[in-house]
């Protein structure tokens, strides 16, 4: 099974950053490759040619391909709750990867301790994967820089802001959620930043580099009402972040995310229990593309459909989707949650094309499951970090949108759900069968909204519920830039969004 989450705050609105002077590619590329020779080799006293001759102790024997990751990770944390700061964290982590690839096979091994020695040993280590040993003098591969893009500064957020800024930001958003209504009786305030700095030795001589900034806040409140002397208490979220600094979050930014959180808790304050059945179910814009990430997005992954055990297997040129069913993976749009300038094996983002017009056009591949496969990486070769082996995942998925408008999606309901927020879902690849809790949802009748509805989980087929979108609308929305995307127990930060869309016959089950 794979999941995806928000962190933790899911929210509806989309993070769109103001336009900025681009860099040439070959100018960014050769800073961040300095960025990371001055962090990950320089204090240790790694060279490349140290690198050249690790992967050459791995290519002496007859492997398909080799690579190092090197990562340095800065991170900290803070959460406000009853009115105070009660925790905060800060850490730093580093180290090294090191596999080598033999057919299908991967080894892999990996090290805190970035030396020439523990480099040498975990090459020696997972060499051992290929029996053969290759004669004579090991070539030398001439060194080349690996392409990439510009979508993000080199910065580090975490120095953007002093520690009384970060704490009064926090103070902040509690006020402004208490001051919305007096029925918020509880709020809860995270803010998180991180700058992560990777360089790629591959095989081939490619060297690679990325430095990635990433923040989000997070606001979650409680709401409570009294009847017939009985508390009931409802919680709402709201939140958003992406690769740039915490300056992002200045007032106008704060009161959307509390207003978002506010709103939900009071709506679902009003909630009663949500019907079951089968019936139509219209999706909101945005963070709702989840249902999209998890039911279609993962079936498209390279490694579930070279091994054939995904729904989408084999069916590339067939019509898998509703006409005007466009879906791509995108990991590269500027500032976003899930974009990289390199992936994790040093091949540049792309803008991947997965259905267009209903048709299924290809699947996302990082270099293993390419080359296996005869095609080309796509750039979505990634990992949770250098203590993990990369796979092919998602970057930003989303479907683009129709020529409805989300009024009119709204109003063909005769009886349905109309679920504008969800709390994260689940697939079954094999099968294709997904479910997802909606943490927001309101009950409609005859094309008008009648009241929110709470317990309602939307179940279905990925593929077949492709084929049931009867209606697009014209607002597509990416996500706020909260999203966590788990599989085979490695998380990476990821994007979502999609328009306004009618499905019919899903299955609701609810608690009515």
């Amino acid at each position: 099974m794979t999941s995806l989450k928000s962190s933790p705050a899911s929210a509806r609105k989309p993070v769109f950053t103001g336009a900025r002077a681009a860099r040439p590619h070959a100018d960014a590329t050769s800073e961040r490759l300095a960025i990371a020779q001055k962090l990950l080799l320089a204090p240790f006293g790694l060279t490349e040619a140290h690198l050249s001759r690790a992967l050459g102790e791995i290519t002496s024997h007859g492997v398909d391909d080799a690579d190092l990751y090197f990562q340095y990770t800065r991170s900290e944390g803070w959460s406000l709750e009853e009115g105070i700061v009660k925790t905060g964290s800060f850490s730093i982590d580093q180290g090294v990867g090191v596999r080598a690839v033999s057919g299908e096979k991967t080894a892999f091994a990996y090290s805190d301790d970035i030396s020439e020695a523990s480099l040498l040993d975990a090459a020696r280590t997972v060499r051992t994967i290929s029996a053969a040993t290759r004669a004579g003098r090991i070539k030398v591969p001439s060194r080349k820089v690996a392409p990439g893009r510009s979508l993000y500064r080199d910065m580090d957020p975490i120095a953007t802001l002093d520690s009384t800024a970060k704490v009064k930001l926090l103070e902040r958003v509690e006020k402004l959620a208490k001051a919305k209504d007096p029925r918020i009786v509880q709020v809860m305030a995270g803010l998180a930043s991180e700058y992560d700095v990777v360089m790629v030795a591959r095989a081939d001589g490619t060297l690679a580099a990325d430095v990635r900034p990433l923040v989000r806040l997070s606001v979650t409140v409680i709401a409570e009402k009294k009847v017939a002397g009985v508390s009931r208490r409802e919680m709402g979220s709201g939140g958003g972040g992406g690769r740039f600094g915490l300056a992002y979050f200045d007032e106008a930014q704060i009161n959307e995310y509390v207003n978002d959180a506010v709103t939900a808790a009071l709506s679902n304050l009003e909630a009663r229990p949500a019907p079951a059945g089968e019936m139509t179910v219209v999706l909101g814009p945005g963070w709702p593309g989840i249902l999209l990430h998890e039911a279609i997005g993962h079936g498209l992954e390279g490694d579930f459909n070279r091994k054939g055990s995904s729904a989408f297997s084999g069916r590339i040129g067939q019509r898998v989707a509703a006409k005007g069913v466009t879906v791509l993976d995108d990991g590269t749009i500027a500032d976003r949650r899930g974009s990289l300038n390199v992936d994790d094996e040093g091949n540049a983002s792309q803008r991947n094309v997965l259905i267009e017009d209903g048709i299924l056009k290809g699947y996302i591949q990082d270099s293993l499951n390419a080359r296996l496969s005869g095609v080309k990486p796509t750039g979505n070769g990634r990992r949770e970090s250098y203590a993990h082996v990369p796979m092919p995942r998602m970057t930003n998925t989303y479907m683009l949108g129709g020529d409805k408008a989300p009024e009119e999606i709204v109003a063909s309901i005769k009886k349905g759900l109309y679920a504008t927020n969800f709390g994260g879902g689940q697939v079954d690849i094999t099968s294709g069968k997904f479910v997802f809790s909606a943490s927001e949802a309101f009950w409609v009748e005859n094309g008008k909204i009648l009241y929110p509805v709470k317990g309602a989980t939307i179940v279905g087929n990925g593929p077949d519920a492709l084929t049931r979108v009867t209606m697009m609308g014209n607002d597509m929305q990416l996500d706020s830039g909260v999203g966590t995307c788990g599989k085979e127990g490695q998380s990476v930060p990821v994007g979502v969004g999609q328009p306004t869309l009618r499905i019919d016959g899903l299955t609701v089950g609810g608690t009515a």
